[in-house]
């Protein structure tokens, strides 16, 4: 299908953005990749008056080292994350997620802001961010205000972004020297999450210094395997802690129930993943 007529422009600064943002915020999309909004709109599932592009702003592109944290621009590709040598030492999980995410095309074309934006529950990045502890900077015409992983994320496919806001940053506290891995089940190569477990530890002297596991599309936001987490810390890195841990991986979720499996089939998805998440993150046979 051809999307419905609509008006474009493409600013060269994030002030300019906002502000034609500011001028149409009842009747406007921003684009990021396109990855998601470009298909909604050949479908004509929704027909804006204004596509403001952000394409052209180079400041929301890159990666930076910030002291205790990595700093990845909102419009940054999904491949030149992947490629970054910054995450893979001080955010190494995000670089784990990666190599599941879609197909190299889609990695070119792909942003991190806008995948993170788009909030869909069975993506990729979302239960990553979260369980590193990811903030948010939101920018508005009003000056930028900060929102926590635990916040962003309000519902399906909606986030703490208001309408006349965008997306400029998000900051990824420091995880250097932790062990991770992202375990992510599907049935077809590059489908969407049925289940996945973000899993990243620190481990010393042979024991679960800290432990953060995040888990996607187990409910309409990206979970925190709370129970889980405090399982494991101050314990022994053995296979029989992570098998007790990984138990208690689907309490308190809420999965969905589709064409790809009920509910129970993903709880028991959950703690199957969590537990090789857990022993390939802390190098337990």
């Amino acid at each position: 299908m051809i999307p419905a007529a609509f008006d474009y422009v493409a600013p060269t600064t994030l002030d300019e953005a906002l502000a034609s943002l500011s001028a149409h915020r009842d009747d406007v999309k921003i684009l990021a990749g396109g990855q998601s909004l470009l298909p909604v709109l050949r479908m004509r599932l929704n027909e804006p008056g204004l596509l403001i592009d952000l394409g052209r702003i180079e400041s929301l592109r890159g990666i930076r080292d910030d002291g205790d944290a990595l700093v990845i621009g909102a419009m940054t590709t999904h491949h030149d994350v992947s490629a970054s040598a910054l995450v893979q030492e001080h955010a190494l999980l995000i670089s784990e997620a990666m190599t599941h995410l879609a197909d190299p095309q889609v990695r070119h074309r792909g942003t991190f802001g806008g995948a993170l934006s788009h909030a869909d529950p069975a993506g990729d990045l979302c239960a990553p961010a979260l369980a590193l502890g990811a903030t948010f900077v939101i920018a508005s015409a009003g000056g930028s205000r900060t929102v926590d992983a635990g916040s962003f994320f309000t519902g399906l496919f909606e986030t703490a972004i208001g309408e006349d806001e965008i997306l400029a940053e998000v900051r990824i506290p420091k995880h250097t020297d932790w062990g991770a891995r992202y375990e992510k089940f599907v049935q077809i190569a590059y489908q969407w999450s049925i289940v996945g477990v973000a899993a990243t530890v620190q481990v010393e002297g042979g024991l679960f210094a800290a432990a953060r596991v995040g888990l996607t599309n187990m409910g309409i936001v990206p979970l925190r395997a709370e129970a889980t987490e405090s399982s494991l810390v101050g314990q022994p890195a053995t296979a029989e802690t992570i098998a007790a841990a990984a138990a208690l991986a689907a309490d308190g979720t809420n999965p969905p129930s589709d064409l790809n499996g009920d509910a129970d089939y993903r709880r028991h998805l959950a703690r199957v993943l969590t537990g090789r998440a857990l022993r390939a993150a802390s190098g337990v046979a």
